[in-house]
């Protein structure tokens, strides 16, 4: 046992050193270019309003690649599509940083979408160098929390690296965006060189129908969220009535051709998704607690932001933080979040893994929902920031590493990757739905832009209700569900004396 607890350990530190860099330079992507939206906007000479365009356009792309390359990776290789991925995101950082006008930005931050697919793809690397050495569950648990801490003190690095990089050059603003563009190179080359391929399923028939029509289905939902959120193209300003009534239809044709994708699956003999594995009592509450989580932790940090902002002694609610204090706030959730991958991590063998995935959600709950009474005070809003991170970081370490465990053989890219698309549709709906309804409140109040106290108690009992449907789902998992039965579930037989 010893000498197999070695073997294993020696193979996860071999393979998760690189890919802790990969994930290093993904938070760095997402991290490096927030404190620098004014200079961009300046730079291109465009609205503040306009920069939504794009983390539109980013997410549309983002919400379509990750299911297309994780199953890529299942038939040709893990490796093959990162390495392919990391490419097509070196090559459009590369552009970011010499785009001059607003359409060759556009399109540049757009590809930088390919990125979203590294994780679920390093989830699946883990899983199947684990499955040779009979511990792929357990290792891919462990392994997924260390890449969420890369992933987060990426972020953290890029954000306070991009303000000094900056100063550094004298505000050359095509200077500073060579950062991340040569960090994403380099990164390549750590994979070229230093990550070992997987066993692909070996099959070469891809389900070019259920692509286009899963293309379709989420483009086209995903299009009426974004739509939601955009007051005015151009100088035409768009009807909140309007933004409704486009949002209904694209969910009713969204949803018409999801249900041909599904039908067509279910008949196809090498399906792009196999659905019948996606409805298994131990995939589908992973895959519906994705998306809930989405709602919180990708939809809940702007309304937090902006609240913290409001001026108390004006409005009677908010903290009245400025814009360095504010980004303390964030810094702290970050830190939460490395802190609940770690403790993911530390007990993921200790403790089974449905009850890491329920007690995660719940810390999420309890955070948002504790929002509700506690909200006044700077120390309030931290504590609660804290508790949800430290179940978020859990979570965004837990989920893909779930699926891919309860997925079969030659599935588990795709599965994993299932995880992140969900995540992001919850996500996009969040964002959606949550500045409408900030909107829409501070409409209803007389000569004020700024939302009421009400407005942000819907974000987040949304959010925290959210947690808790995904928490009572999860108790519909098996209780054997994405152990290594054999190394973590059964009792250790002492030999006979």
């Amino acid at each position: 046992m010893a000498t197999r607890a070695r073997t294993t350990g020696a193979i996860t530190f071999s393979l998760i050193g690189y890919l802790f860099l990969v994930e290093l330079t993904s938070g760095i992507l997402q991290g490096f270019y927030v404190p620098l939206i004014p200079n961009i906007v300046s730079h291109l000479e465009i609205h503040d309003g306009d920069f939504n365009w794009f983390e539109a356009a980013q997410l549309l792309l983002s919400a379509i690649v990750v299911p297309i390359f994780s199953k890529l990776g299942d038939m040709y290789g893990h490796k093959r599509m990162l390495l392919v991925t990391t490419a097509l995101t070196a090559g459009a950082t590369w552009w970011l940083a010499v785009a001059g006008d607003f359409t060759s930005f556009l399109l540049a931050w757009s590809l930088q979408a390919f990125y979203v697919v590294w994780l679920p793809l390093e989830v699946a690397l883990i899983f199947d160098r684990g499955r040779r050495s009979g511990s792929g569950r357990s290792q891919t648990r462990r392994a997924a929390g260390f890449l969420v801490v890369a992933l987060e003190a990426g972020a953290i690095i890029g954000a306070l690296g991009a303000s000094r990089v900056l100063r550094a050059v004298d505000g050359d603003l095509m200077l500073t965006l060579f950062v991340p563009a040569i960090a994403v190179t380099l990164v390549f080359f750590a994979i070229l060189f230093g990550v070992p391929e997987s066993e692909p399923q070996g099959r070469r028939s891809l389900d070019g129908v259920g692509f286009a029509l899963l293309t379709v289905g989420l483009l086209t939902i995903t299009a009426g969220l974004v739509f939601l959120r955009i007051s005015t193209i151009g100088d035409v300003e768009i009807l909140m009535e309007a933004r409704v009534i486009a949002l209904a239809v694209a969910v009713v044709v969204g949803g018409a051709v999801l249900y041909a994708f599904a039908r067509w699956e279910l008949r196809h003999p090498d399906p792009a998704i196999d659905l019948r594995v996606m409805r298994q009592p131990a995939m589908w509450p992973v895959l519906v607690t994705a998306g809930l989580f989405g709602i919180s932790v990708l939809g809940a940090q702007a309304p937090l932001l902006t609240y913290s902002a409001t001026d108390p002694e004006v409005h009677g609610y908010g903290l009245g933080l400025d814009e360095d204090t504010r980004s303390y706030l964030v810094g702290a959730y970050l830190v939460a979040m490395i802190i609940g991958a770690l403790l993911f991590a530390a007990i993921s063998r200790r403790v089974a893994p449905r009850l890491a995935l329920i007690v995660a959600t719940a810390f999420v709950a309890v955070g948002y929902l504790a929002f509700l009474p506690f909200h006044l005070e700077v120390w309030q809003v931290i504590a609660n920031m804290v508790v949800a991170g430290l179940g978020s970081g859990a979570l965004v370490a837990a989920l893909p590493a779930a699926a891919a465990a309860a997925a079969p053989q030659g599935q588990t890219g795709v599965a994993s990757g299932m995880t992140n698309t969900t995540k992001t549709i919850g996500g996009a709906f969040a964002s959606a739905v949550f500045g409408v309804v900030l909107v829409t409140a501070a409409a209803d109040v007389a000569e004020t832009t700024v939302a009421p106290l009400a407005g942000y108690m819907t974000v987040w009992a949304i959010c925290g209700g959210g947690a808790l449907v995904a928490m009572v789902l999860l108790f519909f998992v098996p209780k054997l569900a994405f152990a290594d039965v054999e190394e973590d579930l059964l009792p250790e037989v002492e030999p006979a004396a």
